[in-house]
């Protein structure tokens, strides 16, 4: 998943994106209000981890934009503003969930699962594509009852390629579903990345299949004995 942070106390920012970095999701991280909605018009993202004290524009206006402009993307709002009547104003422009500073990362974690698995394929906690199936939020795989050992980019690439099993996915989304502004991943990086991912769903009845021109499209596949290129 990627997910954009908007948050302008670096220590605060360090911890998050190192904690989502750590969970195998690929993070973006703004300062600023202005830098934030920019992105948000920009990228696509699945998640928005917003403060409401950021300078030169409002968090409660970035997310008032991002409503209005029809953006269905959970957003969870980390503040040091307590108090109800503010959490019911943040609410009701659109926020999913609101957590006040300071918090543990544990709780933030374990609130940043329940939104990604709320949203992930239409509110299903999981995927399925024939004898593969994929718990997002928890990045974990399994191929029938035995789980499918993956690392992070390579659960990561599978996420992409499912999520979109219907249709065919470029190169380009691919490498933006990989990385975030501080990582960069070359077209050999992806190719590697595919390849190692095809050797391990070998013989699992789905594969990742070239269209050539266009992408890449996760489909059930014949089974084969032979090795995958």
């Amino acid at each position: 998943m990627r997910i954009l942070l908007a948050e302008d106390d670096p220590s605060i920012a360090d911890g998050i994106c190192a904690s989502l970095r750590q969970g195998g999701h690929a993070v973006d991280h703004v300062a600023s209000g202005n830098l934030a909605d920019a992105a948000l018009r920009d990228h696509d993202y699945d998640l928005l981890v917003l403060d409401l004290g950021l300078p030169s524009l409002d968090g409660s206006e970035v997310l008032r934009r991002l409503r209005s402009r029809g953006t269905v993307m959970p957003v969870l709002v980390v503040t040091a503003r307590d108090g109800l009547p503010e959490r019911i104003r943040v609410l009701d422009l659109g926020a999913d969930d609101y957590l006040v500073k300071p918090f543990a990362l544990t709780e933030f974690e374990a609130r940043v699962r329940a939104l990604l698995r709320r949203a992930s394929s239409q509110g299903k906690p999981e995927l399925e594509l024939g004898r593969l199936r994929l718990d997002l939020p928890g990045h974990r795989a399994w191929i029938d009852r035995s789980p499918l050992e993956l690392t992070a980019r390579e659960f990561s690439l599978l996420e992409a390629l499912a999520l979109r099993a219907d249709r065919v996915t470029s190169r380009a989304q691919l490498i933006e579903a990989l990385c975030d502004w501080d990582q960069e991943l070359t077209d050999n990086g992806l190719d590697i990345a595919i390849h190692r991912l095809r050797r391990k769903l070998h013989g699992s009845g789905t594969g990742v299949r070239t269209i050539r021109g266009l992408g890449y499209l996760l489909e059930e596949m014949a089974e084969s004995t032979s090795d995958p290129e």
